[in-house]
């Protein structure tokens, strides 16, 4: 019999959706919502033979509420026959060499590929972006029952007027399909490939909506920028300028911690966590560099290099851009992302090297013992680098304005 705790009223979609807070949900039938940081799944709680059992029935909303419903029933009938549910789960397992649904195997792709991805939000995403998209329309397919057909009714709607997301969902399934294959569950082409198949069918994403590139601000503006950021010491602005004096990525700023820090070595260590190539990155500080550090820690809280106002949290990626726009006011739409762009420019008419410019930027060009033998090899060179840049962006000085 199901669990004798469970809600006296059944919530409906909307009611499920509210239910953010970290724990297990009582939504009526037995059927609980168990929530685990940005993550959200169903269970089946019951009891057979004198103990308690949960039954896992997938990740929400990928599985919707009315799914998760009937999957409750199910149980309830295995359970009114003497059967435990999760004991049938795990014999359906072993004994079945049918091809699953779509919805199962995204469900075990999500699951088995959860741990690897770098944003905890990514699943939610996945989950997320399938169910508005593919679901209504692959959701109840055999995986190996799904054609070209069927993924063009998912894309074709959104093709053109969400194209960034269309793409998406079509990798995603794409790569759900591959899954299956590669567990024996389909065989044959991948129908949600793209290059020699779907770029036949669909127009390219360039053509249909041209990438927007992050805007960079003009080479001439930095040491006016710089200026004006140096009057204001927030963590926002000395983040700012510590990402333009780095040419660091911002999200690798905002996370920057005084442990990674070497002052006697004016060297930051970014950990592989925090960058995009996933390695290692050496960046060496100029002095006008360790000057930003210097103020930073007069306002020091905690390792957080660039903390905000809530204890224990980063300076938020909308703060930046705000104190960019301050200190920029005609520079409309730049970014703060964009001003590795204004590095990389300066370079260009510096005459910089292109694999010194590169390795500055963090950006991974040859093999990974290339890289590797490269980071350590072309620090001191580096370092020179961004001791020209910082003279220039700041007009020559070596302390900031307070």
């Amino acid at each position: 019999m199901a669990d004798g705790t469970k809600a006296r009223r059944l919530l409906n979609a909307a009611q499920v959706e509210r239910l953010k807070a970290p724990g297990k949900h009582a939504t009526g039938d037995g059927l609980y919502l168990q929530v685990t940081g940005t993550s959200r799944s169903w269970l089946f709680r019951y009891r057979h033979g004198g103990r308690r059992r949960d039954l896992g029935l997938g990740s929400y909303p990928l599985i919707t509420v009315a799914a998760a419903r009937q999957a409750g029933r199910e149980a309830r009938l295995h359970l009114s026959a003497g059967r435990d549910p999760v004991e049938v789960r795990r014999s359906e397992r072993l004994l079945s060499t049918a091809s699953g649904t779509f919805t199962e195997v995204a469900r075990d792709y999500i699951d088995q590929h959860r741990a690897g991805w770098r944003n905890p939000k990514s699943a939610a995403q996945w989950q997320a972006s399938l169910h508005t998209y593919a679901m209504p329309r692959l959701a109840n397919l055999a995986v190996d029952a799904i054609s070209t057909d069927d993924v063009m009714a998912v894309l074709n709607p959104i093709w053109t007027v969400k194209t960034e997301t269309a793409g998406r969902v079509r990798g995603r399934i794409e790569a759900i399909l591959d899954f299956a294959k590669v567990r024996g569950l389909r065989s044959g082409e991948n129908p949600a490939r793209w290059r020699g198949h779907l770029d036949h069918l669909l127009a390219a994403k360039t053509k249909v909506r041209p990438v927007q590139h992050h805007k960079a601000l003009s080479i001439d503006k930095v040491p006016a920028t710089m200026h004006a950021l140096a009057k204001s010491i927030t963590p926002a602005s000395l983040a700012v300028s510590f990402t333009t004096l780095t040419a660091c990525r911002i999200g690798e700023v905002v996370g920057a911690r005084w442990s990674e820090i070497g002052l006697k070595r004016a060297v930051w260590t970014v950990p592989p966590d925090r960058t995009k190539s996933r390695r290692e990155h050496l960046v060496p500080l100029s002095k006008q560099a360790l000057a930003v550090l210097k103020e930073a820690a007069n306002i020091r809280q905690g390792d957080l290099v660039f903390p905000s106002v809530v204890r224990g949290k980063p300076i938020s990626l909308t703060g930046t851009m705000m104190a960019l726009r301050r200190a920029a006011p005609s520079a409309e739409g730049v970014t703060v992302h964009g001003l590795r762009s204004t590095f990389r420019d300066w370079c260009g008419e510096q005459g910089v090297p292109r694999d010194l410019a590169e390795h500055a930027l963090a950006h991974v060009i040859g093999s990974a013992t290339e890289n590797s033998y490269a980071r350590s090899k072309l620090l001191e060179r580096r370092r020179g680098l961004m001791q020209r840049w910082a003279d220039f962006a700041c007009g020559g000085e070596s302390k900031r304005r307070r």
